[in-house]
C-alpha cells in the first residue's frame, strides 16, 4: 500500500499515542526515544522503503530490522501491531508478567522481531553479521539497525564499524537517534560523541544526515543508502527527545520515565490536537 505523506505523519501520530497509553498501562518504561523514533519507524514501516510480510514473518528474503537500544521498543511494538503483526489490543500488554512484549524485545517471543536486545552497544555486532552472512550466501536481502547516539559510547559498537567498513557491508543501513540525551543527563555532558559524521567517515562508511521528524527526507535518505554499492551507509537522525509532548521535548529526564495518568491525559490531548493540524495543513 502506498501512503501519502499525510497518512505517513497520521501514523506516526496514532504510533505515539498508543505508546503513551502502553507506558501508561504499564506504569514504567522509557517514554523519550520511543516518542522521538516514530517517524523513523514510520518511514521504514510504511514508507516503501523495507520488504517484509507480517503474514509471513520468517519470509527468508526479508529486510532485517535490528533494534540495538532495545529499551526504545514500545516504538517497535506499536510499529508491528500497526503494520499486522499481532493484534493491536495487546499493546495493552506492555511489561506484563508473561506479555510477548517485555520491556526489552525477546527474539521468537513476538513475531518481527529479529534479535534479542539490551546490552547497550551489541546491535550494530549483530546487524554487521547479518548483513555478512547475507552476502556470503548470496541473498538479496538488507539489513537495518537501529542505534541510540548514546550508544556510541560503547567500545564493542566500533568494532562492529571497523568490521562493516573493512568488508564493505553496503547491504547494511544504520541509524543514529541522535537526540542528546541519556540516562544521567545530556550525551556531550557525559562523554562527547562528536565530531560523530567524521568517525563513521574514517571507518569507511557513507554518512548521510537528516532531520529525524521528515519523513519524507528519511524515506528519501534510505533510497539513497539503497543506491551506495561500495560502502555500508549510517544515516544520522537528528531528533527531539518526547517529540509531540510539549513537557516532554527535549528532557532527559524522561529518557527512562513513564507518564503518570494526569501526564498522559496531557500528552494524549496534545497529540490529538497534532493530529487536527495534520489534517488541515494537507487540506
Amino acid at each position: 500500500m502506498d501512503y501519502s505523506i499525510e497518512e505517513l505523519q497520521t501514523k506516526a501520530n496514532d504510533i505515539r499515542q498508543d505508546i503513551i497509553k502502553m507506558l501508561l498501562e504499564a506504569g514504567s518504561g522509557h517514554s523519550a526515544g520511543p516518542l522521538g523514533m516514530a517517524d523513523v519507524f514510520t518511514a521504514l514501516y510504511f514508507g516503501g522503503v523495507m520488504d517484509y510480510d507480517p503474514k509471513n514473518p520468517k519470509w527468508e528474503e526479508r529486510d532485517r530490522l535490528i533494534l540495538s537500544n532495545g529499551h526504545i521498543c514500545p516504538v517497535l511494538y506499536a510499529t508491528l501491531a500497526h503494520a499486522g503483526y499481532f493484534p493491536h489490543e495487546e499493546l495493552m500488554t506492555l511489561r506484563k508478567l508473561g506479555s510477548r512484549l517485555q520491556g526489552h524485545p525477546e527474539r521468537e517471543r513476538l513475531p518481527g522481531i529479529e534479535t534479542t536486545s539490551g546490552p547497550l552497544g551489541s546491535g550494530l555486532a549483530q546487524a554487521s553479521g547479518y548483513a555478512y552472512a547475507s552476502r556470503m550466501d548470496s541473498k538479496k536481502f538488507r539489513v537495518f539497525c537501529l542505534t541510540s547516539d548514546a550508544e556510541h559510547q560503547e567500545g564493542n559498537h566500533w568494532e562492529a564499524v571497523a568490521f562493516a567498513g573493512k568488508y564493505n557491508l553496503s547491504n547494511l543501513t544504520a541509524f543514529v537517534d541522535r537526540n542528546n540525551i541519556q540516562i544521567s543527563g545530556f550525551t556531550e555532558d557525559v562523554m562527547p560523541l562528536e565530531p560523530l559524521k567524521a568517525k563513521y567517515e574514517a571507518f569507511n562508511w557513507n554518512v548521510l544526515e537528516v532531520d529525524g521528524h521528515n519523513i519524507e527526507a528519511i524515506i528519501d535518505a534510505v533510497n539513497m543508502a539503497k543506491a551506495i554499492a561500495e560502502n555500508p551507509t549510517v544515516i544520522i537522525c537528528h531528533t527531539i527527545p518526547g517529540k509531540g509532548v510539549d513537557f516532554m521535548e527535549g528532557k532527559w529526564e524522561w529518557h527512562g520515565k513513564a507518564p503518570n495518568p494526569e501526564e498522559a491525559k496531557k500528552a494524549l490531548n496534545e497529540l490529538r490536537t497534532l493530529q487536527g493540524k495534520i489534517k488541515s495543513e494537507h487540506e
